[in-house]
């Protein structure tokens, strides 16, 4: 695994939390499930379980873009599937935003046309991928590539990556930036 491509993503996930931007989700099939999972992941792993009631707590802003059914099929059935991320950028994202696009193949359509209109949106762009990297390896401003020509590997080393940042997110976000070794994720006391 390249650690360092994780480091820069928490990094990239706390400099928006720190702007009050957005960071969004996206993928299809299994990394779809990963996006979903990091969503609910990052928005809770970032808190300490003190500040859950704590209204003036700052909370991470983070969308899976694949957890809407009737906005997806929406427009996959009206304007084609290769839209359904897109779209939902159009409406929801800002520039200094980040995208991170999960597609084990890098080179899912639909991805692909969310990560192209980002990049000119000034939304930054991030992808996780496998096998060969695809179209995405190189599109997205940055990329955490597991070099692995097996889907089920690649999307489980995705989600080992996705824990990692969980607990560097708790450590800068919850913490404040505290030591790792004094920090316990909320549910893993």
């Amino acid at each position: 695994m390249d650690h360092a491509a994780l480091e820069r993503l928490a990094d990239g996930i706390v400099q928006r939390y720190r702007a009050d931007g957005t960071v969004f989700i996206i993928g299809n099939g299994g990394s779809a499930s990963t996006a979903s999972h990091a969503c609910e992941d990052f928005g809770k792993g970032s808190l300490r379980r003190e500040d859950f009631d704590n209204d003036a707590k700052k909370r991470l802003r983070v969308i899976s873009l694949a957890d809407s059914p009737a906005y997806l099929l929406a427009w996959g059935n009206d304007e084609g599937f290769d839209r359904v991320f897109l779209e939902q950028l159009k409406n929801l994202a800002r520039p200094g935003d980040l995208l991170i696009a999960i597609s084990g193949s890098g080179n899912s359509p639909n991805v692909l046309r969310a990560v192209e209109w980002a990049n000119k949106q000034g939304v930054g762009t991030f992808g996780m991928t496998g096998f060969t990297g695809g179209k995405l390896k190189n599109l997205a401003n940055d990329c955490f590539h597991v070099d692995l020509n097996d889907m089920g590997l690649v999307e489980s080393i995705h989600l080992v990556g996705i824990h990692w940042i969980v607990d560097e997110l708790h450590r800068q976000i919850g913490h404040n930036g505290a030591p790792r070794e004094s920090i316990k994720t909320p549910g893993c006391e």
